[in-house]
């Protein structure tokens, strides 16, 4: 029964937020002057969270937060009834990263103790305080500062960061994620509109995603000018100027060296065998043999987050576009959260 009322509270939320991005704002309550006042601060706090893209994952979120999607997604799980606590350690890389986190502890009937990110200390506050007074019943969670009396524990941060976590919480039950990047496999017929559906992929949040195209794979006769022709939609990124910084950096660091890149003015692309690029860089490779590229996935199948392509490969993509708009069973590093937290 507490379940059907926080079920029917976050869907309530979802609501909540899909009529407040199509809202016009002088027909805003109370609650929409509240997000919007967030969404401002957030921005100031941390220039990376424009409101574009703060409305964009709130987007995101609305889409998802519905009765029946809730209903069906956790109809496959059966949860203990003896309540745990379960520290987060939350990532702020990109808007909202960490609340599949928490609505997963919530939902399996445990009390999350939630460290936010300082980049990211905002917006789930408030979203977990409308969820509460959406529930009409009590919801527990708790944000602290150091996780302490909890039982088992799911952190995010960098690979030296992850070795830390790893020791400290050896004798826990625990889920440790680490870095990771994403990568597009091209077959070269790709069509343009394909082609500015990657452009998402790699450029939506700046790139800052785990989510988020750092490596091309392309046919060895492919045209470069293509991407490029491709990717003018975000030409307007360079106006940031933190991503600007970036782009300035890494320059000045190829011209330098004498490195061999590509460049339109906003980004640039550099053929380098390395998973992760720099901000403001996209690496690349070419291949003729789509089983080098087969080989390189398996390889660094712990470090990719997910692969963007055509769906006619040997390995698992999701269609161009689609990297940072993640359902509701995606979970982080491919680590099932909610499998996880039945069997604590």
């Amino acid at each position: 029964m507490a379940t059907r009322y926080i079920i029917f509270g976050l869907s309530k939320l979802g609501t909540f937020l899909t009529e407040f991005l199509s809202k016009n704002p002088e027909n805003f309550n109370d609650f929409d002057n509240e997000l919007t006042n967030i969404i401002r601060i957030s921005e100031n706090e941390n220039p990376w969270f424009t409101e574009y893209y703060q409305r964009l994952a709130l987007n995101d979120w609305a889409n998802l937060l519905t009765e029946e999607n809730l209903v069906n997604w956790l109809s496959n799980y059966q949860f203990s009834e003896t309540c745990k606590k379960v520290g987060l350690i939350l990532a702020g890389n990109i808007p909202l990263v960490g609340f599949h986190d928490v609505i997963c502890v919530i939902l399996s009937g445990n009390v999350p103790l939630i460290k936010l990110s300082s980049k990211d200390k905002r917006m789930i506050p408030f979203l977990l305080k409308l969820w509460n007074d959406f529930s009409e019943i009590e919801i527990e969670y708790e944000f602290v500062e150091k996780l302490e009396n909890f039982d088992a524990v799911i952190a995010t941060g960098s690979n030296n960061t992850a070795r830390y976590l790893e020791y400290y919480f050896k004798d826990y039950d625990r889920i440790i994620r680490k870095n990771r990047t994403s990568v597009a496999v091209l077959k070269g017929d790709e069509t343009d509109e394909e082609l500015q559906l990657l452009a998402q992929d790699i450029f939506t949040y700046f790139g800052l995603g785990c989510r988020n195209v750092t490596r091309l794979f392309i046919p060895k006769d492919f045209n470069l000018e293509k991407l490029f022709k491709n990717f003018l939609e975000y030409r307007n990124i360079i106006n940031h100027h933190k991503y600007a910084n970036n782009y300035d950096y890494n320059k000045a660091i190829y011209l330098l060296n004498q490195d061999l890149f590509w460049d339109n003015n906003f980004v640039m692309l550099k053929e380098d065998d390395a998973l992760f690029s720099p901000l403001s860089v996209v690496n690349f490779s070419r291949y003729e043999n789509i089983d080098e590229v087969e080989v390189f996935i398996k390889n660094k199948e712990s470090e990719i987050q997910c692969v963007v392509g055509k769906s006619d490969f040997n390995f698992k993509t999701i269609p161009f576009g689609e990297a940072q708009h993640p359902d509701l069973n995606t979970f982080a590093d491919n680590v099932n959260t909610l499998k996880f937290l039945s069997l604590i």
